[in-house]
């Protein structure tokens, strides 16, 4: 049987998230009570579901998050019948930065969010290679562990976009966003195509502030506003309330009115599309 590379069944546990690494010490422990059950030795076990001791040891501690495809072959090695393939979902939420998952958690409840994104591509838009070369090139640099779970963080996190009934989305990007060409040529013009992709959704509504519109009120950070079907708001702005999410009325409201404004100056989504496409035709 293929014995997996060291760094492939799993990720390093967040040490700042206490709740995940209780989830991830718990599965493990779960794993050695029930592999110590049968007689095997860790090799063994490694040898049977096709990875390494040192793995086995890592997991079962709790220092390594297991990936999907090795509880679903522990199940069944461990024969345990369903019960450990059943730790699947816990153990892939946690496989995520808390940081990303408290906001995607936010984004999966509400029913309207508008984003202004000063710089970049916002992560909800952002293709798996454009977001792989963005955490790459981190300073200081990320460990290769962490890149990818950043990488799969955003990737779920644009689940928001398949969810029923749908959720009302709107962006607003510079730019100089579109003509950056992050990852090279290949990776640029995928970006540009779900660009295109997403902003033909009915749900969505995708916009571009041109860079000759000298000044407007998110010059000094980008925006966000989250709306949801209780009638609360939550809002964000690096350059306003020290970058801290607020959900007062007053402070909402002064976050909705620079949006507003912002997609006032910015193109209508018709001619951000068509600019888009301009952009794509030019790579």
């Amino acid at each position: 049987m293929t014995v997996h590379d060291a760094d492939e069944p799993g990720w390093g546990v967040d040490p700042g998230d206490e709740w995940g690494a209780t989830v991830v010490a718990t599965v493990g422990r779960q794993l050695k009570l029930r592999r110590e059950a049968l007689g095997l030795k860790a090799g063994e076990f490694g040898d049977a579901i096709g990875y390494g001791e040192d793995l086995v040891y890592k997991v079962e501690s709790g220092k390594r998050i297991p990936r999907p495809e090795y509880l679903d072959k522990a199940d069944k090695v461990l024969k345990a019948g369903g019960l450990i393939a059943a730790m699947k979902k816990d153990v892939e939420e946690v496989r995520y930065p808390k940081q990303v998952r408290d906001l995607a958690k936010l984004e999966a409840r509400a029913v309207e969010i508008g984003v202004y994104a000063s710089h970049g591509v916002h992560g909800l838009l952002q293709t798996e290679g454009h977001a792989r070369v963005l955490l790459e090139t981190r300073q200081p640099a990320y460990s290769q562990d962490e890149v990818e779970r950043g990488v799969a963080a955003r990737m779920a996190r644009r689940s928001v976009f398949d969810r029923s009934p749908v959720p009302s989305l709107s962006f607003v990007l510079e730019e100089a966003a579109l003509r950056r060409p992050i990852g090279g040529r290949m990776e640029w013009r995928r970006q540009l195509e779900r660009l295109l992709e997403v902003g033909q959704l009915r749900n969505v509504s995708l916009q571009v502030m041109p860079t000759g519109v000298e000044t407007h009120p998110g010059l000094d950070g980008g925006i966000e506003v989250l709306k949801f079907e209780d009638g609360t708001v939550i809002g964000r702005s690096a350059g306003a309330f020290n970058g801290r999410a607020v959900s007062a009325p007053k402070r909402v409201r002064i976050l909705e009115l620079r949006y507003g404004m912002i997609r006032a100056q910015a193109l209508t989504p018709r001619e951000s599309l068509a600019f888009v496409k301009q952009v794509l035709g030019e790579t």
